[in-house]
């Protein structure tokens, strides 16, 4: 998701206490959350305890509380898109990685999702973003939810996008889709349809790659 960034600032009363004293008090007045042991998401994911603690770090400078919630995580994801409205795809985002549904991403959701994107099978990596477009998790991607994302994503790369995109665009793009990935024609994709469709198509499976050698 990019850099995890967030401005997080406090007033004191006095300005003769200490800088070490003014963290401390910090910490005390933030709901902290202290992640699962290195050596147990290090047998989680496919990064290094190294890479982990490096992760780790950066997570933590920037979400002190250990946590990061929808109205952050649509912050940070705006600044990539200047020219359009992230927001929306960034609500399907944050649900994907909020996967114990409790309204904030916490360091285990973060690293194990990265770690699916950057590192992981291509199975893995089809199956997570299946469940992205699978919106209200019923197992399968109807044309709505399928729209819905679409919509979502042309929404985010905004208006200067070249060549110009036709209002109709996301609908022309779903029908494009569905009827590629929807084999039996019962108006649902399921995750097995989902990954056959995928797997056959070069330029899908060519950006699973384009990650593998970020870290």
């Amino acid at each position: 998701m990019g850099a995890v960034v967030g401005s997080l600032t406090m007033q004191t009363k006095s300005r003769r206490v200490s800088r070490d004293k003014v963290d401390d008090d910090f910490e005390l007045t933030i709901v902290c959350h202290r992640p699962e042991g290195l050596d147990q998401l290090e047998s989680q994911t496919n990064f290094t305890k190294r890479e982990l603690q490096v992760l780790y770090r950066g997570f933590k400078n920037e979400c002190p509380s250990g946590v990061v919630n929808e109205d952050t995580f649509k912050q940070i994801y705006s600044q990539f898109f200047p020219h359009g409205d992230a927001s929306t795809y960034a609500h399907y985002l944050f649900n994907a990685f909020d996967t114990g549904h409790s309204g904030s991403i916490k360091f285990e959701d973060f690293v194990r999702a990265l770690s699916i994107l950057l590192r992981g099978s291509v199975s893995e990596k089809l199956h997570w973003t299946f469940n992205l477009y699978d919106i209200n998790k019923d197992g399968y991607i109807n044309k709505e939810e399928m729209t819905d994302i679409v919509r979502a994503i042309y929404d985010m790369m905004g208006k200067y996008t070249y060549p110009a995109l036709k209002t109709d665009a996301p609908k022309q793009h779903v029908d494009a889709f569905f009827q590629k990935m929807d084999k039996n024609r019962d108006g649902v994709v399921t995750l097995d349809e989902f990954i056959l469709s995928c797997q056959e198509d070069e330029n899908i499976m060519r950006s699973l790659q384009l990650f593998e050698n970020v870290m």
